[in-house]
């Protein structure tokens, strides 16, 4: 039996693994010059794998695809993920923010004894191979080094990533090639992504890239529920990206979509109520400029202190209760996500009513997809990894169950003899 992988992220090597265990011969394809460049890139800051929060809770955050995704999460979620990498020699750990992270909280590490594994199980790795389609006898055809190659499977596993950081690899370009087969491609739209905000002059040169530290992001979602969420956030040339915003971002997105625009308020102060901070605000100012006022009484200073400048007028910076009610919700208006090449993941992909329970497209036997170019969406948080490894790990597990069943009787993949 002969399984094809094509793409060598996470979801591509964990069907691979999960094909390799069952007795047929693996080829992953990847048309980068070496596989994991993306998770790899995810790690740098330190490799969110998962998280730590009950399941249900967990569950939660894949919102609208939550029931399909249930199944194999639960069946290959967070626990079964941290046993896994243990078992690479990977120990794992929980940070104060519940998110699981190895000890060394680096990628590089676990992906070469992840590749070393596979290796021994027998898998082939192949790159610069850039997956074309399929030529005329209904072989999986791709482009490389050497000129175009045709290769037959008895089943393929697409694990071909969504459209951002196209540079690392996924660029989407399978789009066109499974919408002329038929299948139903839901738009692909950017997720965990910063905003566009339209500052001034002076707030982008003198402020884009500061940091805008412990600040709790409100927003109204289209169905009047208030979602705040807490963290950091950072001020851009364009607008605002960050951790507290990523949480919110497909509310966002979808307002801006729906509305042109979407609206948040930032609590600059999280920990100080709006009373003792309208107190502070009351006292006399004397002689103190605003910024020493601001700092010394509501401790708000550097880039907090320009996010007030640029919204807030100066009669209502001299009026204490008002002052205090933008500091405790700064209204600002968000105009625009930014393009899908920047964002850190990506909604939209290969509808779920497509497939079947396996992960086999229905309309194209023997084809099967799995990660980010599947329709879902997630936070950061280790949300993404796990579902990419687990959709990874089915697929794989259906590829083989599939090519056992035709009993490698010689049809192409896609074939329906």
């Amino acid at each position: 039996m002969k399984i094809a992988i094509i793409g060598g992220g996470p979801a591509g090597l964990m069907a691979a693994e999960a094909a390799a265990a069952g007795n047929t011969e693996v080829n992953l394809y990847d048309a980068m010059a070496s596989v994991g460049r993306k998770f790899l890139l995810a790690g740098k800051g330190g490799l969110n794998l998962t998280h730590s929060e009950p399941l249900d809770a967990f569950l939660s955050r894949y919102g609208t695809r939550r029931s399909q995704l249930t199944p194999i999460i639960t069946s290959f979620g967070p626990d079964a993920i941290r046993e896994w990498a243990l078992s690479l020699g990977v120990k794992t750990f929980i940070g104060t923010s519940h998110r699981i992270f190895p000890v060394d909280l680096k990628a590089a590490p676990l992906l070469r004894a992840w590749l070393r594994r596979l290796r021994k199980a027998g898998v082939r790795l192949h790159v610069r191979h850039r997956w074309s389609g399929w030529d005329e006898q209904g072989a999986l055809h791709f482009m490389t080094p050497l000129g175009p190659q045709s290769i037959k499977a008895d089943a393929a596993i697409l694990a071909l990533g969504g459209a951002s950081w196209p540079k690392l690899g996924s660029d989407a370009a399978w789009v066109p090639l499974l919408r002329e087969r038929g299948v139903q491609i839901i738009p692909l739209r950017p997720a965990n992504c910063g905003f566009d905000v339209g500052w001034s002059e002076h707030l982008r040169t003198r402020f884009a890239g500061h940091p805008v530290k412990s600040v709790a992001v409100r927003v109204t979602t289209s169905d009047g529920e208030v979602i705040t969420q807490r963290g950091d956030c950072v001020v851009t040339e364009t607008g605002l990206e960050g951790g507290a915003i990523y949480p919110v971002a497909s509310h966002l997105r979808d307002q801006i979509e729906a509305h042109g625009k979407a609206v948040i308020t930032l609590d600059l102060t999280p920990d100080r109520d709006r009373t003792s901070l309208t107190r502070n605000l009351s006292r006399p100012r004397g002689k103190r400029t605003t910024a020493t006022f601001l700092q010394r009484h509501a401790g708000i200073a550097g880039v907090k202190a320009a996010l007030l400048r640029e919204v807030v007028s100066d009669e209502d910076l001299a009026d204490p209760a008002r002052l205090a009610a933008a500091i405790k919700a700064l209204s600002i208006t968000l105009t625009a996500p930014r393009p899908l090449a920047e964002a850190i993941s990506t909604a939209g992909g290969v509808a779920f009513e497509d497939l079947d329970e396996r992960f086999m497209l229905r309309s194209f036997p023997g084809v099967f997809c799995a990660g980010e170019m599947l329709d879902w969406e997630a936070p950061t948080g280790g949300y993404l990894l796990t579902a990419c490894f687990a959709t990874g790990r089915a697929a794989g597990a259906g590829a083989v169950m599939w090519a056992n069943r035709r009993g490698g009787d010689g049809a192409q993949v896609g074939s329906d003899r």
